[in-house]
């Protein structure tokens, strides 16, 4: 009797097969994604009726329809389903057609962001693509300061008792206070000795990014138990090899998971460095902008822009994480 070797999930199967395989996985993956969106997508629609009811029953009236009550005093002093629910037919017509909405429809949104980042050439001022990059400027330039901060404080806290005694609890302290006032006082100290344009909003990001990376790399320098340390120092490895061949590959999954949040928090910081100082360029200015205006759909187009420019660059440390750890044997 001879052993039958074990087969890979798959073996056998010929090529159609394995596609047939492959997408069997991916709908498995994809199918509740695009349920949950699609029903986001019709909560969304469904909420766009209250909130934009006083506007919907002004306009029908102007048009010559009845609406109830026939005051406008009092219909402004109705909640927006109140005035729905009596107001059914005129609450409808013009719920997701309006030019300046309290809550503008899911293909508003869409049809902005395309119009301003497809339908225009990316050096344009009205281009999302030209607002995105000069927010993506300071975001990477803030990133990269608040990671290598971060790291060689993490490092220096885990060497050092004197500094996870002191520089810890600071840090700490220092994400208590609220990015929205002190992100002007960082601003105002910057222009008063000449510091202007990108790197005012590169510290703002660089504050931000830097604590997720202190408190996962801190985690994870710390991370190797007590027997792989004492086997170490059985074959009498220095502080340097201990942290280059143990502490520093232990630490990686830990430090990619803190870059993901640094980055999104790297972005917010870019944001809102934009807002104090009355900029022109910018998601931050194109908010700012809308927010003057009321263009509230320039304003969710803008706030998609800087949602899909975090989830690229999350998704891009994901990539550099997954080939670096299997190129390590850490990740299959």
């Amino acid at each position: 009797m001879t052993d039958t070797p074990l087969s890979a999930p798959g073996a056998g199967v010929g090529r159609s097969g394995r596609v047939a395989l492959w997408l069997r996985g991916a709908g498995g993956r994809i199918v509740p994604v695009l349920t949950v969106i699609a029903a986001l997508i019709a909560l969304w629609y469904v909420a766009c009726i209250p909130m934009n009811a006083h506007q919907s029953v002004l306009l029908a009236e102007r048009s010559g329809a009845e609406v109830t009550p026939a005051a406008a005093s009092e219909r402004r002093n109705m909640g927006g389903i109140a005035l729905s629910l009596r107001n059914p037919g005129p609450a409808l017509s013009a719920a997701f057609a309006q030019d300046r909405p309290v809550l503008p429809a899911p293909h508003q949104v869409a049809v902005e962001l395309w119009d301003s980042t497809a339908g225009m050439r990316p050096t344009s001022k009205r281009s999302l693509i030209f607002h995105g990059w000069i927010t993506l400027s300071a975001t990477l330039a803030g990133f990269a300061v608040g990671t290598a901060l971060g790291i060689l404080l993490a490092v220096g806290i885990v060497h050092s008792r004197v500094m996870d005694m002191s520089v810890m609890p600071w840090a700490i302290v220092s994400q208590t206070i609220p990015i929205i006032a002190i992100a002007p006082m960082i601003i105002v100290v910057l222009y008063s000795v000449g510091v202007q344009g990108l790197l005012p909003k590169a510290v703002i990001s660089a504050y931000l990014s830097f604590f997720p990376v202190v408190v996962g790399m801190v985690k994870g320098l710390r991370s190797p138990d007590a027997m792989q340390l004492d086997l170490l120092r059985t074959y009498g490895a220095t502080g340097g090899q201990t942290f280059w061949k143990l502490r520093l590959p232990a630490s990686l999954p830990y430090l990619f998971a803190s870059l993901k949040i640094g980055v999104a928090a790297s972005l917010i910081g870019a944001i809102v460095g934009e807002l104090p100082t009355g900029a022109v360029r910018g998601l931050g200015a194109r908010l700012l902008a809308g927010s003057y205006y009321g263009q509230t759909v320039q304003i969710w187009s803008a706030l998609f822009a800087a949602a899909i420019l975090a989830a690229v660059l999350v998704a891009i440390i994901a990539g550099i994480e997954r080939m670096l750890l299997r190129r390590m044997g850490l990740a299959r």
